[in-house]
């Protein structure tokens, strides 16, 4: 099967309807596109927003984003004008265990290799800017340049975007009075940085310069809040990130526009790509289909409670990723879920159930997209599509990988007669109320989507929500981290657990982000690298061209 000419970037431009100047080229084929293309294109109206989220995944993924590629690439095959819109690879999974994030097979991006690899250099400006702050906290401690604030009242961490489990907690400051004050911190993975949460949350410059001038760093003696503001470093972290606020344009393998813009995980942030990059493609587009990461148990409860909030969205179509190597994890099959096993895939069924439910708590119509893979057998296939009609809810096959978007059409077809029945989608549907104390915030999240019996609160955590309620940030979301595996917070309950409770050991403010950040279990916000990493496959051919990144 030839592979298309790859479209200019002018030929993209002119499908979206965007001007030659709104372009900033990166090379030949990738550009950004300036924020100002979204002030110009503000009456327009918005296309369909379909999200694209799963069940819960075995550690190699369900092809989410794969999914999302090649459902766009079908929808434009249908004579739909669409645009898909997904976030940046971070280097620390492309190093560690699931390789590359551009798809796979023939629902890919490209240039897939720069996108994986430093694409526009969006990751390194929230590196350089989270940590600028983090050096001029340590500066006003060694100079006392903000009275009363102490070492210990600083909660401010470094970043690096690599999976590094030595560096989660380390020590500054060391080898005397002339290196810094000595003091206790750690790093965490970039896409866990407030800066890239405000990144992906901004609507405008100034919005960007607010929520960084009003993002907390550590507290005073005497209890009130140090800001960047107060640092008076905001303009200077604005500053930093002034490219990477624009939304980054490439394309698909079939030609179908791409927006590629902002990394922050699911299980330890909010897992949405760019609101700027969504609502530009909104105007852009007759269909945008982004992903969310991971579970509705995570990208999707997020993207409805924090990203849908802060950016009015509706969501007209919610697309469940599953696959029947994840239903045999969760029906039992263990370490052998490449091996067919109809009678796991079976009990399994009740993961792929509370999915769906989730979907219909948010209001959001759900379509299941069964993403097919070599292993699979047609008995399982069967019993997936037998408990869909059983739920009473669109199923298609997906074979994207193998066909890309003519291997999507069924599941386009499917996408396409929900969108016809939802029109006009409503707001979707939020299980808390801002004005709700954060203790019932998270219960209300616990017992719905995750199917808990309550929530408990470590002594720390309580304290933390009571502190933040009394300084005036009660009214934030909940953002919670926890492990992507189970609907718990426990990676070893699978399918679907009962009888469970969910355990906050911690809570960090995100004041610029605008959410409350829940840690549960022993989630981590600084990723380690597996036994044998995928960076050993990789390297680099005598043409100049990475091999292993897959």
């Amino acid at each position: 099967m030839a592979q298309p000419r790859p479209r200019t970037l002018a030929e993209l431009a002119e499908e979206l309807g965007l001007l030659e100047e709104e372009l900033l080229p990166y090379g030949r084929d990738k550009a950004k596109i300036r924020v100002e293309a979204l002030e110009r294109l503000r009456d327009h109206p918005d296309g369909a927003l379909v999200l694209v989220t799963g069940i819960n995944p075995t550690p190699a993924g369900e092809g989410k984003t794969t999914t999302a590629i090649g459902l766009g690439d079908a929808l434009r095959r249908l004579g739909l004008r669409s645009v898909v819109t997904l976030r940046e690879p971070s280097l620390g999974p492309c190093f560690g265990v699931k390789g590359g994030a551009t798809g796979g097979g023939r629902a890919q991006l490209v240039p897939a290799d720069d996108i994986n690899l430093h694409f526009t250099g969006d990751f390194h400006a929230v590196t350089a800017a989270h940590n600028l702050i983090a050096a001029v906290v340590d500066n006003a401690l060694y100079f006392q340049t903000i009275p009363g604030l102490a070492p210990h009242r600083v909660h401010w961490r470094r970043v690096v975007d690599m999976n590094d489990r030595a560096l989660r907690q380390v020590v500054v400051g060391l080898g005397g009075g002339a290196h810094g004050v000595a003091r206790e911190t750690g790093f965490d993975i970039t896409s866990a940085s407030e800066i890239m949460a405000i990144l992906c949350l901004a609507q405008s410059r100034a919005d960007l310069r607010d929520r960084v001038a009003r993002t907390v760093v550590g507290e005073r003696e005497d209890e009130t809040v140090v800001t960047v503001e107060d640092l008076g470093v905001a303009g200077s972290v604005a500053a930093l990130l002034k490219d990477a606020i624009h939304p980054n344009l490439v394309q698909t393998l079939e030609g179908t526009p791409a927006m590629v813009h902002g990394g922050p995980f699911a299980n330890i942030a909010h897992g949405c790509n760019s609101l700027l990059a969504t609502r530009l493609a909104l105007k852009c587009a007759e269909v945008v289909v982004t992903e969310a990461g991971f579970g509705s148990d995570l990208g999707a409860e997020k993207f409805v409670h924090i990203k849908c909030r802060t950016g009015n969205l509706r969501p007209a179509v919610g697309v469940l990723v599953a696959s029947v190597r994840a239903l045999r994890i969760h029906g039992g099959a263990g370490r052998n879920y490449e091996e067919p096993n109809p009678a796991a895939v079976e009990r399994g069924l009740v993961n792929l159930d509370k999915h769906v439910e989730n979907l219909r708590a948010f209001g959001i119509p759900p379509v299941v997209s069964l993403n097919v893979f070599g292993s699979d057998a047609r008995e399982e296939l069967d019993l997936v599509i037998r408990r869909c009609k059983e739920l009473q809810v669109p199923v298609a096959e997906f074979r994207g990988w193998e066909l890309g978007g003519e291997g999507g059409m069924e599941l386009a077809e499917a996408v396409r007669g929900v969108l016809r029945q939802n029109r006009v989608p409503s707001a979707p549907r939020f299980l808390y109320e801002l004005a709700w104390p954060f203790q019932k915030k998270l219960e209300a999240v616990a017992r719905t989507v995750y199917g808990a019996d309550g929530v408990e609160f470590t002594a720390r955590a309580r304290n933390k929500m009571a502190r933040y309620e009394t300084l005036g940030y009660g009214n934030l979301p909940v953002c919670v981290a926890k492990t992507q595996y189970s609907l718990s917070d426990d990676p070893e309950k699978v399918g679907r657990p009962t009888g469970f409770v969910i355990t906050i050991r911690d809570v960090r403010l995100s004041a610029g982000a605008g959410f409350l950040v829940a840690l549960a279990g022993d989630i981590m916000t600084m990723p380690g690298l597996p036994r044998r990493p995928a960076a050993e496959r990789i390297s680099l051919d005598d043409q100049g061209r990475v091999v292993g990144l897959t």
